[in-house]
Parts: structure tokens; sequence; C-alpha cells
């Protein structure tokens, strides 16, 4: 263990440099190695004793270290668990003027996206369902569920439901559904989205890597054909530290 320690933090460093108080300076050091990858995302942080032996600092100041890195997103801690290293997030900028997947706005940035499916299938439709897409009592409907992941960060749960005569066969998409959609020549050409506040619930942080009750963005899409049919129906939450939602605005007169 104190080999482990010794590769991120430094007790002499601690103690000799400064005159400001010792759990700012531990908590620089913790911070620095997140930063700079020794401590990485999902590696659990030696337990309040252990790093207070091995510091030589009171387990007081190792909570208030670890109070503030929790504060600031790049620990979490996990009732039962231990604590739990953050990857930092670089906040993504996403303009609301354009319909697009999510595949092809992180292919835009660069970024390797990959998706882990949580459920797929054809179901009955819900009530709920049946009304969105105007289904017919006897249809099914296409269900797709997946964590969205870039840059192997998790960022987004995608929950879609098309009609199973716009999607017959869920298990034909691939990495984009937009891209399947198009292949079928059912891809939409416009869309009405509404987001609202939300706070992350137990099951959903812990897929999204982020501590219970986090803010998240949690957003309806409703996409049409060009006939005007809708075609989609897509309920997804976003981390709220990654994502800011842009919109540009014009002057008109009046």
């Amino acid at each position: 263990m104190t080999e482990a320690l010794s590769d991120f933090l430094s007790p002499d460093d601690l103690q000799s440099n400064g005159t400001g108080p010792l759990y700012v300076k531990l908590r620089q050091s913790l911070e620095s190695a997140i930063l700079s990858g020794k401590l990485a995302h999902g590696q659990a942080l030696p337990p309040e004793r252990d790093l207070a032996e091995f510091a030589n600092v009171s387990r007081v100041t190792v909570r208030k270290a670890v109070d503030d890195l929790v504060k600031d997103g790049l620990l979490s801690r996990k009732h039962g668990s231990g604590t739990f290293v953050m990857k930092p997030v670089s906040r993504l900028q996403q303009p609301l003027s354009r319909l697009t997947s999510f595949s092809e706005d992180m292919a835009r940035r660069g970024y390797v996206t990959r998706s882990e499916w949580l459920a797929r299938g054809l179901f009955h439709p819900s009530s709920n369902e049946m009304m969105m897409l105007g289904l017919k009592v006897d249809m099914m409907v296409a269900r797709l569920e997946r964590l969205r992941i870039a840059n192997e960060l998790p960022l987004a749960i995608e929950r879609a439901s098309l009609a199973s005569d716009i999607l017959p066969d869920p298990a034909a998409v691939g990495t984009s559904l937009y891209a399947e959609l198009h292949r079928s020549g059912n891809r939409p050409v416009r869309a009405v989205q509404r987001i609202s506040a939300c706070n992350v619930s137990r099951e959903d942080a812990a897929l999204l890597a982020v501590p219970e009750g986090s803010a998240g963005l949690a957003i309806e899409r409703i996409s049409y054909l060009e006939s005007g049919r809708v075609v989609e129906l897509t309920r997804s939450l976003y981390r709220g530290d990654a994502y800011d939602f842009v919109a540009e605005m014009t002057l008109t007169d009046g």
C-alpha cells in the first residue's frame, strides 16, 4: 500500500511546501494525480486511515481534502463501497438548430463512440407510445435503450420508441439509429425537443458513473418525416456536467 501511495503522494512535499493548510496541500496533490492520470477514472481511493498514516496528517485533514474533491466532481463516494476517482469532463456544446444523431455529433468532434445496449426489441406499446407515435391498436413498437459512450466516458442514456413498420428489426441498428433510418428511407427531417433539469436516479447514476442525485438534462425528442408522421420518440438523459445546449437567436422586427 505504501508503494502505491508513493506513486501520487509525497509526505515530504505536504509538510515542507509553503505555509497553507495541510488539507489544501493534500487536496492539490490528489487533484494533480487525478488530472495527470496517476489516479485513473474508476480507481478506488485508498481509505482515509491509510492516507492519513502515509501522509502523516489527521483523518480530519484527509476528510476535508476529499470533501472538496467530491464537491468538484473529481471524486465520488459510493455508500458501502468507498471513494472513487471521476474522470475530468470537458464540457460539450450541442447546438439546438441541427438535427443530428449522437454518433454523428461525436464523430464531428473526433470522438470515438460506442454504445452498450441495455434493451431492444419489439413490444406491445404503452398508451403514451400509442398516442405519441399515432399507432393503431394492433401495431407493435420498437424500443431501443442504450448507454452512449464517447472516448470511454459515459455521456447519455437514450430510450427510443418507433413504430414497428418504421423499424421492424431493432437488432439491425448498429452504431447509429439515424443511419438505419436513412437506409430505409425513414430518416426524420425535423424534430421538437424539450429539455428540463433533473436529478439522476440511483440506477441511471450507476450507468453514467456519476453520484446519485447529480444534475442531469432530461431531453424528449419527437421527430417527424417529411409527410408529417411522427417517426421517433426518444427520451434521453445527459450528464449535466458534460453538456451545454446552445441556441442561436437573431433579432426580428416588432
